[in-house]
């Protein structure tokens, strides 16, 4: 039987997985990725323990985080697809916009 110490084990594994993209990626769109992949991590958490308590809040943050998700991700791709427009390349050390 399944119970939720393994959505919770999966959720830390997805999680250290994402956390490993973020920090030994260069290209930009797979950190975003990796960020995503944090995200449902959290989610599987928020809906795991949430089912398992017999409440709805943790329903309700899936609910928003999906919806910030779904914001930063349009978001970042303008950001990227404005970087490749000026600088031809979407390395995170080739962005250096911020530099004067």
């Amino acid at each position: 039987m399944i119970t939720v110490y393994h959505y919770m084990a999966v959720s830390a594994i997805l999680f250290s997985l994402g956390t490993f993209g973020v920090l030994t990626r260069k290209n930009a769109i797979v950190i975003f990725m990796c960020i995503e992949l944090m995200l449902n991590s959290v989610n599987l958490t928020f809906i795991a323990l949430s089912r398992h308590l017999g409440s709805m809040d943790g329903q309700v943050f899936v609910f928003f985080i999906m919806t910030v998700a779904a914001a930063e991700a349009a978001v970042g791709l303008a950001l990227m697809i404005s970087f490749y427009r000026n600088r031809e390349s979407i390395d995170v050390d080739d962005i250096n916009l911020l530099k004067w």
